[in-house]
């Protein structure tokens, strides 16, 4: 298994994936709007105590088949559902389209409770899809800007694999889980081990650098106690393989599993942890099934640890959240330039 091209969902054809970002001004919050080529199969698996989606139920198999146009990822909380509508609208033709989505709760984290996306916000995720050249940026960008894991900052980050006979499977996930996504006991994010090969520059940090960044965490939470913030990991997991409707729920579950390889716990109460699966079915698939949902899940780990390693600390009205670069400077290293994809 190797990662693809841009080691990200875009390495699925015909996906195209488009952030819009809102910082400053009260605001620490974003949206990302993910294209689906038509017909495509798709599915949702949800976990935890609690969800905030939209159009969820169009894509039980258990009822009428209807193929998403475009899936929405956004902070705003509920608030933030309102940004589908701006893609509905934009895409608006003879048929009415199909705009899943799903919400994280980032509300207030820049200052302003009213600071939320709003339809406006996801016409121009939507057209930053639309324009995309395929890269896709990580980090506190799209529905990442104002994602927290645990006590530091989470953000956005997608990983892909290829499999023998030209199948993909690619994730993309907006990190703001409850648990956390490091070890306390090496400082190294839990699921790096699952990388391809120079895809995580980590060395372990040392001891000193563990206790002070556990330290730093347990003040961060100290300090907030009376506002714990609700969470959520929502996200995209697709491949180009020919799936069922079925097979599709199959590959969302099998992403879900993904998530506590590389948060613990995972799919708490607080947590409404949503992902939605595509199948472009471009490809017949050569894999079977239990590969091809394996690849799922270690993609998922993946597109976390990326998350979580691109974030950018941010300093808020009500405190400073640190990430990971900044908690553990000795764990991380600069990738070297030259590797390809083809060296990860």
């Amino acid at each position: 298994m190797t990662a693809g091209t841009f080691n990200a969902l875009t390495d699925v054809p015909g996906i195209r994936v488009g952030h819009a970002t809102r910082i400053g001004e009260g605001a620490l919050t974003g949206t990302t709007c993910v294209l689906v080529p038509p017909g495509s199969v798709c599915a949702v698996d949800g976990r935890g105590g609690a969800p905030s989606t939209r159009e969820t139920a169009a894509l039980d198999p258990r009822y009428s088949v209807r193929h998403p146009d475009a899936i929405v990822l956004t902070g705003g909380s509920s608030y933030g559902l309102s940004t589908a509508h701006g893609v509905l609208d934009a895409l608006e033709s003879e048929v009415e389209p199909l705009v899943p989505a799903a919400a994280l709760f980032d509300l207030g984290r820049g200052g302003d409770f009213h600071a939320h996306p709003g339809p406006a916000v996801g016409v121009e995720a939507l057209t930053a899809a639309l324009t995309s050249d395929g890269h896709v940026a990580q980090g506190n960008v799209g529905a990442g800007t104002g994602a927290i894991t645990a006590e530091m900052k989470g953000g956005l980050g997608t990983a892909s694999v290829v499999l023998p006979g030209g199948i993909v499977v690619a994730a993309l996930v907006a990190m703001n889980a409850h648990g956390s996504a490091v070890d306390p006991r090496d400082g190294l994010p839990y699921g790096h081990a699952l990388g391809e090969r120079r895809e995580f520059p980590l060395t372990p940090p040392d001891a000193d650098e563990v206790l002070a960044g556990r330290a730093r965490l347990e003040e961060t939470a100290r300090s907030r106690t009376t506002r714990k913030p609700l969470n959520t990991v929502i996200g995209v997991i697709a491949t180009n393989a020919v799936l069922t409707h079925a097979e599709a729920f199959r590959l969302a579950g099998a992403a879900q599993d993904g998530l506590p390889l590389a948060i613990q716990p995972s799919h708490c109460l607080g947590d409404g942890d949503t992902i939605f699966s595509v199948a472009t079915s471009a490809v017949p698939s050569t894999t079977d099934l239990d590969t091809l949902l394996a690849a799922a899940t270690a993609a998922t780990a993946r597109a976390v640890v990326h998350g979580v390693l691109a974030a950018e600390s941010v300093t808020t009205p009500w405190g400073h959240i640190a990430a990971y670069r900044e908690l553990y400077p000795g764990a991380h290293q600069v990738p070297n330039p030259r590797d390809t994809p083809e060296d990860r």
